[in-house]
């Protein structure tokens, strides 16, 4: 395990989990090797209930563990409200940020995100991401999944996530590009493709697209959300 980040952050990493001990560790394992990181950030782990031991991985790393409600959003600005940085980074537990984080958040912006680059193999998934990042680019909305990072001051201004259990990260993400222009990250932060794969690459597509135009449209999000995590209560 590599040593512990610094006492005075200028970068607060926020990792929300929800019984992600099988991908955690491989997470932190990768922060905590990064050397800037290690120089000038800062690690919370803010967990919504795990039972299957999430707690006790990132126990094993100078990391702080922030108990809360389960929900996304509500995690976030749990962990947000005890982050010290100048710069508040939220991460998914399943993303891995690219080796030259360091100059990304050395550039000047209000908030942005990072081109996103999808795990493994295959033409399809190459698709699917130059889709992804073509789309977020063009709308200056992009999901949690490319690293949403804001300053502090800017992230606290909008009021944190808002509190609902799904589209959290679009509906940040409008209010944001209303007061400034996002900084688009050419570096690819990568995320797992494990959904994409277990329900179907084209399938996933579809549903990804169809949830957030029937959010556009006014669509309640606890709906959504129960379409989207059929079988769990809240993440």
């Amino acid at each position: 395990m590599a040593g512990h980040l610094t006492d005075r952050p200028r970068l607060s990493i926020v990792i929300p989990v929800l019984n992600e001990a099988g991908r955690l560790a491989r997470t932190l394992e990768n922060l905590f090797s990064d050397p800037w990181l290690c120089d000038h950030a800062e690690v919370l782990v803010s967990d919504g209930g795990s039972s299957d031991g999430s707690l006790e991985i990132a126990a094993r790393y100078p990391c702080e563990i922030v108990r809360g409600a389960p929900g996304r959003a509500l995690q976030m600005n749990a962990a947000g409200e005890r982050a010290r940085g100048e710069r508040l980074l939220f991460l998914h537990a399943d993303s891995r940020l690219p080796a030259d984080i360091g100059e990304a958040m050395e550039a000047p912006a209000k908030w942005g995100f990072f081109r996103l680059r999808l795990s493994g193999d295959g033409r399809v998934l190459r698709i699917i991401e130059s889709a992804v990042n073509l789309r977020s680019g063009i709308s200056r909305v992009a999901g949690g999944d490319q690293g949403l990072f804001f300053e502090r001051r800017f992230f606290n201004s909008l009021g944190g996530f808002p509190g609902i259990p799904l589209m959290e990260d679009i509906a940040i993400c409008k209010q944001a590009r209303r007061q400034a222009a996002p900084l688009v990250v050419r570096s690819r932060i990568t995320t797992s493709s494990r959904r994409w794969r277990q329900q179907g690459l084209i399938r996933t597509v579809l549903l990804m697209w169809w949830l957030r135009f029937a959010f556009w449209l006014g669509a309640d999000p606890d709906r959504l959300h129960r379409i989207y995590y059929p079988r769990d209560a809240r993440r």
